[in-house]
């Protein structure tokens, strides 16, 4: 594409994450983007650059947000997380506790941190349920039998996990998560982050679209393995099934962002979302810390690990959060955060102080992991030594 005017600021040792991002415009297929960094609660990177939109015609702008995808689980599971942290939510107790219909289907004995750790056996619905119907999902995925005996096993959630983890919000506190998340978390810190977009943010939003992934990998593996992409070709397959539990939408509408989906329709940008991971881990602009340092352990506390069902690939998984692993984006031992697909990204690495966001609305399909997104991380494990 052409040259990108990127803007924004890198404090002194930063600017190799500065290349990093312009060259995914020259070599990676970007359109649009953003990406920050916080150091020990500061911010050390803040970039974006490239359209908002899908035609090109509008330039990004600085307080621009952008759908998240599945980077809004990582946001999500710190919702939980804070609820046992006050003593509100026991990991170990049967979903059923909090959410007595939950038990129908030979599901009585699956535990909270079954859920959070997609070892709940309900990757998928029969019946697809549209986003315009807030209690459809809860009440389909708390009637659906498990595809395998909870807590034996794990496979991603990739729809599910927000219906599960938001109605057990919602029982435990009589918000919605998003709203809780708004109330106590982002709000109050001034966190341009959503799982929900108000009508008075609707004006923000840049529209995301599919792009093609670059013909060159550039060092890094762009196709899927053989098995991967059978199970996205094959319509019976567990893995489409699982992607197809969410009726047809078109991500774009005011409709759909205003909608909250837990597992999916986070809007930010990467300044929220490093924002956002560095307060779990420490305090920022006079914030204390959100998570104790117990919680922290407990994120970083792998749950599930191997052979993914409805991936195809080996994914490791703490109580709501994709740990470090050789297919994972994250940035070493330590970490724990949640990619998007087609993208996204945001972690916290506590060892380092590192936390990180990076955004994009030209959402690549058919990668392993995005190239995008690595050549960043990278970028920053370079500059963090």
């Amino acid at each position: 594409m052409d040259t990108v005017e990127v803007q924004g600021t890198v404090e002194p040792g930063w600017e190799g994450v500065r290349d990093a991002f312009v060259r995914n415009f020259a070599e990676r297929g970007e359109r649009g983007a953003s990406v920050a960094v916080y150091r020990d609660g500061r911010p050390v990177v803040d970039l974006w650059g490239g359209s908002r939109d899908a035609d090109g015609s509008e330039p990004w702008g600085r307080d621009d947000v952008h759908l998240i995808r599945s980077a809004t689980k990582g946001v999500a599971a710190a919702v939980p997380l804070l609820l046992h942290q006050r003593g509100q939510l026991d990991l170990d107790a049967p979903v059923g506790t909090y959410w007595p219909e939950y038990k129908a289907a030979g599901k009585e004995h699956t535990r909270v941190r079954h859920l959070l750790a997609h070892r709940a056996g309900v990757p998928v619905l029969d019946v697809p349920v549209p986003f315009e119907d807030p209690a459809a999902g809860p009440r389909a995925v708390a009637a659906q039998a498990p595809v395998w005996e909870p807590g034996t096993d794990h496979g991603y959630h990739p729809h599910t996990y927000g219906w599960l983890v938001g109605e057990l919000v919602r029982r435990v506190t009589g918000r919605t998560l998003g709203q809780w998340l708004a109330e106590q978390i982002t709000r109050p810190r001034g966190i341009d982050l959503w799982i929900g977009l108000p009508d008075a943010e609707q004006h923000r939003a840049g529209t995301v679209t599919r792009v093609e992934p670059p013909a060159v990998g550039n060092g890094l593996r762009l196709r899927p393995k053989q098995a991967v992409a059978d199970a996205y070709a094959n319509p019976d397959s567990l893995t489409r099934r699982a992607f197809a539990s969410l009726a047809d939408t078109d991500e774009n509408t005011p409709a759909y962002r205003a909608a909250e989906l837990p597992a999916t329709n986070g809007m930010a940008n990467a300044r929220a979302l490093a924002a956002f991971y560095a307060s779990l881990i420490g305090p920022v602009d006079g914030h204390a810390r959100l998570f104790a340092p117990a919680t922290v352990a407990l994120a970083r506390t792998e749950e599930s690990a191997g052979p993914d069902r409805t991936l195809v690939v080996n994914t490791r998984f703490g109580p709501g959060y994709m740990l470090h692993g050789p297919a994972s984006p994250l940035l070493g031992p330590s970490s724990f955060g949640h990619p998007g697909r087609g993208g996204p990204l945001g972690f916290a690495d506590p060892d380092s102080g590192i936390a990180f966001g990076y955004t994009t609305n030209g959402l690549q399909k058919g990668v392993t992991a995005d190239p995008r997104a690595q050549a960043l991380v990278r970028a920053v494990r370079a500059a963090a030594g």
